[in-house]
């Protein structure tokens, strides 16, 4: 559908414009603060009008992304009290958000679809499905009329045009995004690529359409906390992949009004990678150079604390051995005339967790915000700096800290956390100290290796490598994750989160498995092969059985030769293991290394049994038979072993 025919109402020769205003009809003078509007293609000027129409605002502001820009609208937050100068850093700054806008809100995100099952798998009758959130477009709508007539009225409208990926680069994607907040703004200024050259590569092409308020019109009925307009009673995130439209209302807080990242990353660029034949995945990209100099790509696929960015951005143990990270992650992937898997990291920034980062388990990222950075519910220290829970080795102890919550104490009293557990730094990739040279190549970087994990104290090895592209899938499709808040196993707390996209599907998972699946059906393809990891596996006194960090850096040189096709692995039920004395050990002291990649017969034939009826459950008929055959397969495989 194109723009032209989604507002019928408005007309090209119906926009009369001059240098400092738009004249529309139903709405009259606006005004232009900044940037010429008959610059921007038509179908832009098209879209705007309706959001103008739509929303009421008082001005448009037309971004450029400049560092004047930037400047101009920090030093407005500044005044008005969003945002706070870190004066122990050049140019960062501190904001805290209302209390009630923390977090995504993942009850509150909709895909919009006509057919329910283009979105959702058929789940058996009875279950609450987790692999995505339908609505129906005219259900949704008449949520969206209740939220978006005026929700602009008195604050200024910004026209955010943005680059997902280099911009230009064949692999990327233009969005444009108009918003309330100029704290997004911000944000997005380091989280995408910002540029008046996106309206030339744009042209007539399609982008992406975004559009974000808080839902706070002026004069503000609700009041306004720590000077952070937000709705979150009426928070609503809803995806149009056919329209490829997102709307968002009422948070303006991280992927809720970041619309680059996980809703046009993933969700709707998952639906346009499967309608163009690529992958878009929730995966860090990393180059490792091994001793040799002969450098090779990974991309891997974890949940939520199963060290992700720990790993794009580790500091090898091993002598001789460079990472440099390209992502942390979001990976767009697409098979180029070689047929060679190039992977591109869409984003131009990092958007971390800050608790638990420091210069021990993550010096790379801890460098990567030193300066031009912007810190959400972080807490201050009295010197201008930031703090949160992971740094009481780095600030002294005694040291005034303002809480995120405004509170005022001393470093080592008693009370709730500084920061909030979702308390976050969004910084410019570019200064990350292992950023990678190519990490903005135009045309990717070749994949060698997927790799796959979770948090899995229990029965799963160190590292295994699949049998074949389907069975790489298989597993994939089967990643669980230890997790404090999850549906109980076995006595365990585990969470589903196949290939650890469980939030971020913009369509039926049972059809994106088979996507995957279909990868290989185009003739010269190099496919890169596939493994699992897991770091976290614990003896019977729940002490970790492997080191970790940088040390995982043995894994990988694992993994990368057998990409070159090095015989050191033996087949078992799950997949290629370690021959013996492979996995360079010296100098870790004594590793139980049979323990390490035991598999327990009767903890696999739950586990494999458990993720059929996941899959049963959860995707039913539309999971590609394959994937049950193979788990059928596994199964049978343990049937047969003797008991250990």
């Amino acid at each position: 559908m194109t723009t032209a025919n989604m507002y019928p109402d408005i007309k090209e020769e119906d926009l009369v414009t001059e240098v400092h205003e738009i004249v529309l009809q139903k709405v009259g003078h606006v005004p232009v603060a900044k940037g010429d509007f008959m610059k921007m293609p038509k179908s832009v000027r098209i879209f705007v009008s309706h959001c103008i129409q739509l929303m009421k605002p008082r001005g448009v502001y037309i971004c450029d992304g400049s560092e004047a820009e930037a400047q101009e609208i920090i030093h407005k937050l500044e005044e008005r009290g969003t945002l706070t100068r870190l004066t122990k850093y050049k140019n960062s700054y501190l904001c805290r958000t209302d209390p009630e806008d923390v977090a995504r809100v993942e009850s509150k995100t909709f895909i919009c679809t006509p057919d329910k099952y283009e979105t959702v798998p058929h789940v058996r009758e009875g279950v609450a499905g987790i692999l995505g959130h339908w609505m129906g477009p005219d259900q949704m709508q008449v949520e969206l009329n209740d939220r978006f007539p005026g929700c602009m009225a008195g604050r200024m409208m910004y026209v955010i045009p943005f680059s997902m990926g280099p911009i230009g680069s064949p692999l990327s994607k233009i969005g444009v995004q108009v918003t309330d907040s100029n704290y997004v703004l911000l944000c997005m200024r380091l989280m995408t690529r910002i540029s008046p050259k996106v309206w030339e590569v744009l042209g007539d092409k399609e982008f992406v359409k975004c559009i974000h308020s808080v839902g706070c019109p002026r004069p503000v009925q609700r009041v306004v906390k720590n000077h952070w307009p937000c709705n979150p009673e009426n928070v609503l995130i809803a995806h149009f992949p056919h329209e490829r439209k997102i709307k968002s209302y009422g948070s303006g807080y991280g992927g809720n009004s970041l619309l680059g990242k996980k809703c046009f990353a993933l969700r709707i660029a998952s639906v346009i990678a499967r309608d163009e034949g690529w992958m878009a995945e929730h995966m860090l990209i990393s180059g490792i150079t091994p001793p040799n100099g002969e450098e090779m790509f990974i991309t891997a696929a974890f949940p939520s604390a199963c060290g992700k960015t720990n790993l794009a951005m580790t500091t090898p143990t091993l002598p001789g051995y460079k990472v440099q990270v390209v992502g942390d992650d979001i990976a767009w992937m697409r098979f180029n005339k070689k047929g060679e898997l190039r992977a591109i990291n869409p984003e131009a920034g990092f958007f971390g967790v800050a608790p638990g980062t420091n210069m021990q388990t993550n010096p790379n990222a801890m460098m990567s915000f030193q300066e031009n950075s912007i810190f959400t519910n972080v807490a201050e220290t009295a010197d201008g700096g930031y703090y949160w829970e992971g740094l009481e080795d780095e600030v002294p102890k005694g040291m005034a800290i303002k809480t995120w919550l405004n509170e005022t104490r001393a470093l080592g009293q008693p009370g709730p956390p500084a920061s909030h557990p979702n308390a976050r730094f969004t910084c410019p990739a570019s200064q990350c100290p292992i950023i990678h040279p190519r990490w903005e190549d135009p045309e990717g970087v070749p994949v060698s290796a997927i790799i796959f994990g979770g948090r899995r104290p229990k029965g799963v090895p160190l590292v295994f490598e699949a049998k074949s592209w389907e069975h790489g899938v298989m597993i994939g499709a089967c990643v669980k994750s230890e997790a404090t808040a999850a549906a109980e196993f076995k006595g365990k707390k585990i969470m589903h989160d196949p290939m650890a996209m469980r939030p971020f599907m913009g369509y039926n998972f049972g059809h994106y498995l088979q996507h995957w699946l279909d990868m290989p059906k185009v003739p010269g393809r190099k496919l890169p092969k596939i493994f699992h990891v897991n770091w976290f596996r614990t003896d019977e006194s729940g002490k970790f059985l492997w080191p970790g960090f940088g040390e995982n850096i043995r894994v990988i040189d694992w993994i990368l030769r057998r990409c070159k096709g090095e015989d050191i692995a033996v087949e078992s039920p799950i997949g290629f293991i370690p021959k013996p004395g492979s996995i360079n050990m010296e100098g870790l002291g004594k590793i139980n290394e049979k323990e390490l990649f035991s598999m327990p017969k009767h903890y696999w034939l739950d586990d494999t049994r458990e993720s059929r009826r996941f899959l049963e459950d959860q995707v039913g008929v539309d999971t590609p038979p394959i994937i049950f055959k193979l788990l059928e397969d596994q199964e049978a495989a343990f049937v047969a072993m003797p008991d250990n």
